[in-house]
């Protein structure tokens, strides 16, 4: 579960869905909105206990340890499933409360991938944080079963370790103004017709990045399309038309040859 690169540190040794890159904190100014929306483009690992313990009625602009909260990952089970035509609704119950989850369908693969979603599976999902009259749910955005289940153990780990590093780690604004912020990064802050909305990318493709985000990937030559095609269970015709797109995007390239993807995020 765990990649072979030395700890060094940085949350970047646990795997869960990306990586943690320092984030810039500065002084009010342009720059300063800048580095905020990069800071809610980060994918934090949260417990739904965290979740269910924010006390602002804000249905967006969540802070959770003095850091802006906006693309959650969690793991739990399956407690309860609605299939409806437009959308599937779902409850995640990861031990320390329950939350709901919403899926979209906007095209066939999600159909696909949520069939095979069943109650009582453990799951990992990234999602977008929201909120409606104090309740809480995420709009989500990847799910897929947990197959290898030292990932549960792991996921609590990545909360730990980002909670405390936010809550004690990180140096106080007044005597620093480079303040690294820890949290998953989803997705740079690129522009193009890779995106399907303001959200990000679209759902592959952005099951493609969050995958090859990873520490295992990030420090080797990469990920074979077929491990990638594996592990995300996505059709091989679709996964080449998505790298494609990513690579057209410079999203992605190739290394040792055209078989083998990484992310240029942390190139």
């Amino acid at each position: 579960m765990y990649g072979s690169s030395q700890f060094d540190g940085s949350a970047a040794a646990f795997m869960g869905g990306g990586f943690m890159p320092t984030q810039t904190a500065q002084p009010p100014s342009d720059s300063s909105s800048i580095s905020k929306n990069r800071e809610a483009r980060c994918l934090f690992p949260l417990t739904v206990k965290q979740i269910s313990n924010l006390a602002s009625n804000d249905e967006s602009n969540f802070i959770i340890d003095g850091a802006e909260v906006n693309n959650v990952t969690i793991l739990g089970r399956v407690s309860h499933k609605e299939d409806k035509a437009s959308e599937y609704t779902f409850l995640v119950d990861d031990g320390t409360g329950q939350i709901e989850c919403t899926k979209w369908v906007q095209e066939s693969f999600d159909t696909e991938q949520m069939g095979e979603i069943l109650v009582g599976m453990y799951v990992r999902v990234h999602g977008h944080l929201r909120g409606l009259q104090g309740r809480r749910f995420l709009n989500v955005f990847s799910i897929r079963p947990v197959t290898d289940f030292n990932e549960i153990p792991g996921h609590f780990i990545e909360c730990i370790y980002v909670h405390f590093y936010n809550t004690r780690l990180r140096p106080p604004v007044a005597n620093s103004t480079s303040i690294p912020l820890k949290g998953y990064q989803t997705a740079p802050p690129y522009q193009s017709s890779v995106y399907s909305s303001a959200d990000g990318l679209n759902n592959v493709s952005q099951m493609i990045l969050n995958f090859l985000q990873q520490p295992a990937y990030l420090n080797t030559e990469g990920a074979h399309y077929d491990v990638i095609a594996r592990q995300l269970n996505i059709p091989m015709n679709k996964l080449k038309e998505e790298l494609q797109m990513l690579v057209d995007n410079g999203l992605v390239y190739t290394t040792i040859n055209d078989d083998y993807y990484k992310s240029t995020v942390n190139a």
